[in-house]
């Protein structure tokens, strides 16, 4: 798992209860968490959150979480960022293959798709592997031709 940085998470009001499940499942493998909210389920608009999501990660150059009831809002709104590669994953080879092949830097969850256990799986895979580079660099470089 990776303890380097502390890792990002932030959902919308869909995500919130999800969200709250996986800061206690990653605090308690002693991952260290950055929750940047909501801090409850009352309505918010999720493209506010994953932004903030984004400027944090790619300041601290760390991983995240975003959260929201399909995960593709929150998808679409940080992929609007230069330098953000977020995965929506339902399945654990998605999340990772994910940073293996695509070198994500955030997994994107559908709290209305996912349940908790599948959830904490897939944030597991997410954050145990790491991006292999070779021919998947290649490919990264021909998305984001910097």
């Amino acid at each position: 798992m990776n303890t380097m940085s502390s890792l990002i998470i932030a959902s919308d009001h869909a995500g919130f209860a999800l969200k709250e499940d996986l800061i206690a499942h990653l605090t308690d493998k002693g991952q260290s968490v950055r929750d940047l909210g909501p801090s409850s389920d009352a309505a918010v608009d999720y493209p506010e959150y994953a932004h903030a999501a984004c400027f944090e990660i790619l300041a601290a150059g760390s991983l995240g979480i975003l959260v929201c009831g399909t995960g593709i809002g929150m998808s679409i709104a940080a992929n609007r960022h230069p330098g953000i590669r977020a995965a929506l994953c339902t399945y654990e080879f998605q999340a990772r293959a994910a940073r293996q092949h695509n070198n994500a830097n955030i997994l994107c969850l559908a709290a209305r798709v996912s349940a908790p256990p599948l959830a904490r799986t897939l944030v597991d895979a997410f954050l145990a592997a790491s991006f292999t580079g070779g021919r998947h660099q290649r490919r990264l470089a021909l998305i984001d031709p910097a």
